[in-house]
Formats: C-alpha cells, sequence, structure tokens
C-alpha cells in the first residue's frame, strides 16, 4: 500500500480510488446511532466506488447499558457497503462479549472490531492486538 492517510468523516470526500485498503470507525450513540458526522457520510460511502477495495470496520460501544444495540454503527456502515464489490475483512467472534443484540453481527461475528472500554478495558489491548494481526494476515 503506498498511501497511508487518516480521515475525519465530517471532512472526508469518498474518493477512495489510490487506496486498496479502508477502514471505517464509528462509536454507537444512543440506542444504535452512527455518530452524527457518519449520518451525512453515510450516503457519500453508499455512493463510492469501492469494487475490489478491502474493507475493515472497528468501533465502540457500551454493551451493559446499550445491550440491545451494541455495536449498531458498524452494522449500519457495513449495511452502506454491502454488495458494493468490496472484500470485508477483520471480523470478530462474538464469544468473548456480552450483549443481547447486535446489526453489527452477520453469520456470527461482528463485521469488524468491537470495544467495549466501559465495561470490558481489560480486554481493549487484546482485542485491537488481535484484529491487527487478522487484518495484517488478511491484506
Amino acid at each position: 500500500v503506498s498511501n497511508s492517510d487518516l480521515y475525519d468523516s465530517a471532512k472526508a470526500n469518498a474518493d477512495y480510488s489510490t487506496y486498496d485498503v479502508v477502514l471505517f470507525g464509528s462509536s454507537t450513540l444512543g440506542v444504535g446511532d452512527l455518530q452524527d458526522d457518519w449520518e451525512s457520510y453515510i450516503n457519500k460511502v453508499k455512493a463510492a466506488n469501492l469494487d475490489g477495495k478491502k474493507i475493515a470496520l472497528f468501533g465502540c460501544g457500551d454493551s451493559s447499558s446499550y445491550s440491545d444495540t451494541f455495536g449498531d454503527a458498524i452494522g449500519k456502515i457495513y449495511n452502506a457497503i454491502k454488495g458494493k464489490g468490496a472484500q470485508v475483512i477483520g471480523q470478530v467472534s462474538t464469544d468473548s462479549y456480552t450483549y443481547d443484540e447486535s446489526e453489527a453481527v452477520v453469520d456470527g461475528k461482528f463485521v469488524g472490531l468491537m470495544i467495549d472500554n466501559d465495561n470490558e478495558p481489560d480486554m481493549t489491548e487484546d482485542r485491537i492486538n488481535n484484529w491487527v494481526e487478522a487484518l495484517k494476515q488478511a491484506i
């Protein structure tokens, strides 16, 4: 990969033509909502050409207070990119998580890395390290 850039979704365009790998991240706010900046950016992602790209998703949420919408934001992003010719990489097993329901679970796995620093901060470092290693293998 020759390009490596970081963009704030509130200010980013949606031209991914120079990238092979794209990472999208969002916290889940309230009852399963995207961050405010993603609310306006998601339509740009839906319209973007993602054909042939590898895409990894990551997010954070509160599995205790919002157990029935845990990680829904990355589920919404996943739904925006689904069927656009991109390969989603970095799915994560739900085994070590405690929650009731999530839009981010597809085929029994989270569509990306979920962090719950409110309730499980002791697991964050291992979850990130394991996810990064999985991404390296997939890339």
